[in-house]
């Protein structure tokens, strides 16, 4: 199948795939099965890169942080 796209989009999808472990084409092809659009994939990477950054910093979660998550969803 061969779509025609803006280059703008062209341009969006190129970033995005730059950004992550994902070619142009896996990135259409996920956001067609999975009802995503670019701009989720935006926010995605985005969000991950501050995950990184604040990692790369030493900020992660406290041991009552991890035990207060790891309780919320145990069965009672």
């Amino acid at each position: 199948m061969t779509l025609e796209i803006s280059d703008s989009l062209k341009a969006r999808l190129e970033a995005i795939a730059a950004r992550s472990t994902l070619s142009a084409e896996e990135i259409v092809v996920d956001a067609l099965a999975n009802g995503r659009s670019l701009s989720w994939y935006e926010r995605f990477l985005d969000d991950v890169e501050k995950g990184i950054a604040a990692a790369d910093r030493g900020e992660f979660a406290t041991d009552e942080d991890v035990a207060r998550v790891l309780n919320k969803y145990r069965p009672t």
